[in-house]
């Protein structure tokens, strides 16, 4: 039987699957030797850390434009808190640090969000200015250029893919060697 005041419900949350197979999607690109070998990322816990939240960031510029696409991308950031949290506890950081910890995360993931933003619209140097200081630490500006022009590829790719494909985090992103600066 329906119920009068159903609308009243807060919304649905998108299905876990989806942002399971999306986040594993995610996951499973920053963890691409190739960025680590051949475009001089950290390999390090802050080096993954800032190569998943680049992905992430073109994920969720993408699912702007998708129907339900701020339920899906709500869903997506709170499954990466989660995680980070998870990793957290698992490398034994203690319950009164985690959130002290997750205030750093967010704060990281805002800032470089923006950073990213911005440089999107100063055009592909802003941007490989704003990834040699987030993720390269500063350093080897040619790096970070080639990591320039493997997101802006990664952003025509997830722009090109259709919604259904988006969804079921079955894309994927381009080959970070076969993109050219």
């Amino acid at each position: 039987m329906l119920w009068p005041f159903n609308h009243f419900r807060k919304p649905r949350t998108p299905l876990r699957g989806t942002i399971e197979a999306i986040y594993g999607m995610i996951v499973t690109q920053a963890r691409e030797p190739l960025f680590y070998r051949d475009f001089a990322v950290p390999d390090t816990v802050n080096g993954r850390f800032d190569l998943l939240l680049l992905h992430l960031w073109l994920v969720l510029r993408r699912l702007k434009s998708v129907e339900g696409g701020a339920a899906l991308s709500q869903g997506l950031f709170d499954h990466f808190c989660n995680d980070m949290d998870d990793n957290l506890r698992e490398m034994g950081v203690s319950d009164l640090k985690v959130p002290k910890r997750m205030q750093a995360f967010g704060e990281a993931f805002y800032g470089r969000t923006a950073a990213y933003d911005m440089a999107l619209t100063e055009g592909r140097e802003a941007l490989a200015q704003a990834i040699c200081k987030n993720i390269l630490n500063g350093e080897n500006i040619e790096k970070a250029r080639r990591l320039a022009a493997y997101a802006e590829a990664a952003m025509t790719a997830l722009d090109d893919i259709d919604e259904a494909t988006l969804i079921s985090g079955s894309a994927r992103f381009p080959v970070p060697e076969k993109v050219q600066p």
